[in-house]
């Protein structure tokens, strides 16, 4: 089977390093194996993400020589590749879900949801603690009346086991890691679980390559995928890019991102740290992606954050 990686950004600002390495890697390991590339565009946030970005984006990966076989302003046969078009289609596995009885509506508060009681899972993230899991049909009605419910997703009392690719064997319980998630948000905007198993299942994917802040994401993918009854790509997720003081970069905060670096260096010179910093390149020498392809080997890839050296360029 051809293998069918995937850069999926999202176009809410300039890209960061670690923005880039998630793309190096994901066409690596693609191209390694002879396989195809797509660029989805995930700007399910339109008062964040601008057309201008996603435009700006495209000429930052070409730049760097991480062209792509589809996707994009290129276009294919699963066109449209902007989530933001693409709603006709979550709503669709949104209606499977609830005909399965898995779905119900949730009003909580933002405030309700990051209040001190709520459980919490060992790196800070929130639980849902399933105030609206049980209430009664007159219960909803009364709510309604008042405030728009977000849609969660009722998990099975269960854990759920898989092999990524390149961290290895990864088990979460869902009612204690994960909870009830979201489906849907209370504006209409469909969820990120959502909408990636949904667009990684229709386009074909077969691998996705990310990094390990989405580690916990995927046994949450993995349940939608089998209740939806569609079949799960392989998961590689890569460690963080941390700046020099040990946090992590974010487009937010202006960190290293291609405006300065475009201006300093040539994109052989980014990609050649990149690939360092990887594993993947013996020195930050200059190199292109292509040069890399032949030695590619996730088991070049450290497990652990990798933190920058304060003269990285």
């Amino acid at each position: 089977m051809e293998t069918i990686g995937r850069f999926a950004p999202s176009p809410s600002g300039r890209m960061h390093l670690g923005n880039l390495l998630c793309a190096l890697l994901a066409w690596l390991s693609a191209k390694s194996s002879g396989g195809r590339i797509l660029l989805r565009i995930e700007d399910l946030d339109t008062v964040r993400c601008k057309p201008e970005h996603t435009a700006r984006l495209e000429d930052d990966l070409l730049w760097l020589g991480l062209d792509w076989d589809e996707g994009g302003s290129r276009g294919g046969s699963c066109a449209p590749y902007e989530q933001s078009r693409r709603s006709e289609l979550y709503q669709s596995a949104l209606d499977r879900l609830t005909e399965l009885g898995v779905v119900y509506p949730c009003f909580c508060t933002r405030a309700q949801l990051h209040a001190a009681s709520a459980p919490h899972r060992e790196d800070g993230l929130t639980v849902y603690s399933g105030t609206c899991r049980d209430l009664t049909p007159e219960d909803q009605a009364q709510k309604r009346l008042t405030r728009v419910p977000a849609l969660r997703l009722r998990v099975p009392d269960e854990s759920i086991t898989f092999l990524d690719g390149h961290m290895g064997i990864v088990t979460e319980s869902l009612p204690l890691d994960c909870g009830d998630f979201l489906l849907r948000r209370s504006d209409g905007l469909f969820a990120y679980q959502l909408a990636v198993v949904v667009d990684d299942a229709a386009m074909g994917v077969t691998e996705v390559v990310r990094g390990a802040d989405l580690l916990s994401s995927t046994p949450r993918q993995l349940l939608l995928y089998r209740l939806l009854d569609l079949t799960p790509p392989k998961f590689y997720h890569f460690p963080l890019l941390l700046d020099a003081s040990g946090r992590r970069l974010s487009k937010r905060d202006g960190d290293i991102g291609l405006d300065a670096l475009r201006r300093r260096c040539q994109p052989e010179e980014v990609v050649g740290t990149l690939a360092y910093l990887a594993g993947l390149n013996p020195s930050r020498q200059p190199c292109t992606p292509e040069s890399l392809i032949d030695t590619f080997s996730w088991d070049l890839v450290p497990k652990e954050d990798i933190r920058l050296p304060a003269d990285l360029f």
